[in-house]
């Protein structure tokens, strides 16, 4: 059966803390609000594995996108998610990803360019497939690379995102928790 984008949208929301922390979020008044990564594209493979639907997801991650580029804005919003999740009792990560350029370096040595827009951070995901979010207020799933990856178990490089040491790190560390994903070298297609 083809992953439609209902259908890893029904798949997701199977994973009660990814319905939970949706339904929560409009409450934040967050600009381009989306649940992305892991927590997603995770719980697909998870249901093709047989496996609980929170099985292996690290932490749920939360992107949006707010002009003000102080430390303290994102503080007061990443203090009010905290707050607002609490009795979820998992790892939210709330960014506002109109900052992530001001200390992507310094924490990972790595050049990081000044973002437009919350979907400019999915589309810099190491793994092709895995760009994906889910709008908290429209629902809209958002996949510049389509489904096919995830359904397939497909581990490309990001080609708006090269970084093939980082890529191949990532890559293993799902390889690890899910034997059955391939791991696709810069030239296969």
């Amino acid at each position: 059966m083809t992953l439609t984008v209902e259908r890893l949208v029904r798949i997701a929301m199977a994973n009660p803390i990814n319905a939970e922390i949706t339904s929560r979020l409009p409450s934040l008044g967050l600009n381009q609000c989306m649940l992305t990564a892991g927590c997603l594209f995770q719980s697909v493979w998870n249901h093709q594995s047989s496996l609980p639907s929170a099985w292996g997801v690290k932490d749920y991650d939360v992107f949006y996108f707010d002009n003000d580029l102080s430390w303290e804005a994102e503080n007061e919003v990443i203090n009010s998610a905290q707050d607002l999740f609490q009795d979820l009792e998992v790892s939210i990560e709330i960014k506002n990803q109109a900052r992530v350029h001001l200390w992507y370096n310094q924490r990972f040595g790595r050049y990081y360019p000044q973002l437009q827009s919350a979907k400019d951070g999915i589309d810099r995901y190491l793994i092709a497939g895995t760009c994906i979010g889910l709008d908290a207020e429209t629902g809209e799933v958002y996949a510049p690379y389509g489904l096919a990856d995830i359904e397939q178990g497909v581990l490309r490089m990001n080609p708006k995102n090269p970084q093939p040491d980082l890529f191949d790190q990532k890559a293993k560390s799902y390889q690890a928790r899910w034997p059955w994903l391939k791991i696709m070298e810069t030239n296969d297609r």
